[in-house]
C-alpha cells in the first residue's frame, strides 16, 4: 500500500516509515522543523519528504494516512488550521490512522514483542537488548527512538523466522525489540502508544513524573503502565525495576505474567562491582560478568533489565553479558562529535532533570574529580517549558563544575530557578536567551582537557557543530 506520514521525523515515525518501506510499501511523509538523525536516515532511504501539513498533499492519494502524535486540531491566532491537510482528510473522509495502531496490525503479528517502557533508559535498554539478541544469532527486528551505533539504523523487520528456536514462549515466533514509550498515541487516541503492542516481553526500567502537557501526576501515568500490564499474556514475563517504589503499586494493582525484577541486592537479577566492570547476579548466584565501556549506575541497571528480558526468550546471562562488551551505544547518548585544542565536546538526549543528573554522574565517575565538566542544556521537552521540574535543576546539574542554560522559549526564570548554583558572570551558572550568546559564553569559558556535555531532546540549534567549529578558529 501507499503510506503518507503526517509528522514522519520524529524518531518513532521515521522508524515506522524504514519498516514500511523494508516491507515493500511505498511510502512518503511529511514534517516542519527536520533534523538529524531521522532526517539523514529518512534520506538514504529514498522516502520522499514533503515541508509542512499543506492541503495540497491530498492529491498524493495514499491508501491511508498514518498521523503522528505532533498532528493536532489547534487553530492559528488568525483562525486557520495549524495543520490544514488534517483538516483535508478528515472533510474528504479519507482513511487514516496512528503510527502505533498502524504498527501493531501490520507488522507485530505472529512476533514475539518485547517491549521495553520506562521514563528513563528506553532507547538504551531497547538497543542493549537488540544486540544481545542479534549476538546471539537470533536476527531481531527493532523499533528504537534512536540509531544504536551496532546497527547504524534505527528500525528494521529482522528475520521472518527465528533462526535459532528456543524453548522459550513462542520459541520459533520471530523477536522484535521496541521501545515502548508512555506518551499518547494521537490526537484521537489518547491512550499511550505501548498499549498497541501487545508484548510478550514487557520491561519496566522505572517510573518518575513526566508529560506534564498530558498527565495530571504520576498515578495518572502509573494507570498507563497498569494498562500495559494488562496485555502481557500469563506466559509472558514482566521485567520491572526492583528499586522503583511507583512500579511496585502499579503491579500491586494486578499482575497475570511472570514477574522478574532487577536492581536490588534480594531481586532476581542483581549487579555487583563496579558499573564499568560488574558481577551479574540471578538470585543471589553469579551467572555472568558485564565488561563494557559505559560507566553510569544507570546504564548498570539498564543492563540488568536487557539481560532478564534476553533470558526470557532463551539467551542465557552469560551469552548476553559476552554481547554487551561489544555493545557501542546509541547516537545522542554521550556521543563524542569531536575534540578541538584538547576540548572534548558531547551530544546527549537528556532533558529530564533525572537523565541530566545520570549522565553527568556517569561521565564524572569515568573521569574522576578532577576533569571538569560543562554542561550545557536547553529545558526543550514540553514538560521541562511548563516548567513543572525546573526546582529540581540545581540538583540536577550539581555533578557540573559548571554550567549552561538556553532559555528560549521558557516562560519561567531560569535563572532564578538555577539561583542556588550561582547565577552570572564568573559564577557557576550562565543563561543565554539565543545560541550566539550561548557560544560566546562557552568559549570564554572553556580551557584545554574540559569536557562539554549538551544535553537536549531537540537539534539544540546545531550548537555542538557550531561549538566545534569555532574552536577550530
Amino acid at each position: 500500500m501507499h503510506l503518507h506520514i503526517l509528522g514522519i521525523c520524529g524518531t518513532f515515525m521515521g522508524g515506522l516509515a524504514a519498516l514500511a518501506r523494508e516491507a515493500g510499501h511505498k511510502v512518503t511523509g511529511c514534517d516542519a522543523g527536520v533534523y538529524p538523525p531521522m532526517s539523514e536516515q529518512l534520506g538514504a532511504l529514498g522516502i520522499g519528504l514533503i515541508e509542512g501539513f499543506g492541503a495540497d498533499q491530498m492529491a498524493l492519494a495514499p491508501d491511508v494516512f498514518v498521523i503522528g502524535n505532533v498532528v493536532s486540531r489547534a487553530r492559528l491566532p488568525d483562525g486557520t488550521p495549524k495543520f490544514p491537510l488534517m483538516e483535508a482528510i478528515l472533510d474528504a473522509g479519507q482513511p487514516y490512522t496512528s503510527g502505533p495502531q498502524w504498527l501493531a496490525e501490520h507488522m507485530l503479528q505472529g512476533r514475539h514483542v518485547l517491549a521495553v517502557a520506562g521514563t528513563h533508559g528506553k532507547t538504551s535498554t531497547a538497543s542493549m537488548l537488540a544486540w544481545i539478541l542479534e549476538h546471539a544469532g537470533q536476527r531481531p527486528g527493532f523499533l528504537i527512538g534512536g540509531v544504536p551505533l551496532n546497527f547504524g539504523l534505527s528500525a528494521r523487520l529482522g528475520a521472518p523466522r527465528r533462526p535459532t528456536p528456543t524453548n522459550a514462549p513462542l520459541g520459533a515466533a520471530p523477536l522484535f525489540v521496541i521501545e515502548a514509550d508512555e506518551y499518547d498515541t494521537a490526537f484521537f487516541d489518547k491512550r499511550s502508544k505501548f498499549v498497541h503492542y501487545r508484548p510478550r516481553t514487557a520491561v519496566l526500567n522505572n517510573l518518575e513524573f513526566d508529560h506534564a502537557d498530558i498527565f495530571d501526576d504520576l498515578a495518572a501515568i502509573e494507570r498507563q503502565f497498569h494498562h500495559l500490564v494488562r496485555t502481557v499474556a500469563a506466559s509472558g514475563r514482566v521485567v520491572a525495576n526492583g528499586l522503583e517504589e511507583s512500579l511496585t503499586r502499579v503491579l500491586h494493582r494486578g499482575c497475570w505474567s511472570e514477574v522478574r525484577r532487577f536492581g536490588a541486592a534480594a531481586n532476581d537479577f542483581f549487579a555487583q562491582g563496579d558499573p564499568q566492570s560488574f558481577d551479574v547476579l540471578h538470585q543471589g548466584r553469579p551467572v555472568a560478568r558485564v565488561q563494557w565501556a559505559l560507566a553510569g549506575v544507570h546504564d548498570q541497571l539498564n543492563a540488568l533489565a536487557a539481560i532478564a528480558a534476553a533470558e526470557h526468550v532463551g539467551v542465557d546471562p552469560g551469552q548476553a553479558a559476552a554481547a554487551l562488551a561489544s555493545f557501542r551505544s546509541v547516537k545522542r547518548r554521550m556521543e563524542l562529535r569531536g575534540t578541538v585544542g584538547g576540548i572534548a565536546v558531547y551530544d546527549d538526549f537528556a532533558h529530564h532533570p533525572t537523565a541530566l543528573r545520570s549522565t553527568l554522574d556517569g561521565l564524572r565517575r569515568r573521569l574522576g574529580a578532577e576533569a571538569r565538566i560543562l554542561a550545557v542544556f536547553e529545558p526543550r521537552s514540553n514538560t521541562m517549558k511548563l516548567g513543572a521540574m525546573k526546582n529540581r535543576l540545581p540538583w540536577a546539574l550539581e555533578p557540573a563544575d559548571l554550567a549552561f542554560c538556553h532559555t528560549a522559549g521558557l516562560d519561567w526564570d531560569a535563572a532564578q530557578a538555577l539561583a542556588p548554583l550561582g547565577v552570572g558572570p564568573g559564577l557557576r551558572v550562565q543563561t543565554a536567551p539565543d545560541i550566539d550568546t550561548l557560544l560566546a559564553q562557552l568559549l570564554q569559558a572553556a580551557r584545554p582537557g574540559d569536557h562539554v556535555v549538551c544535553m537536549s531532546n531537540g537539534g539544540f540549534g546545531a550548537i555542538h557543530a557550531k561549538l566545534l567549529q569555532a574552536l577550530q578558529k
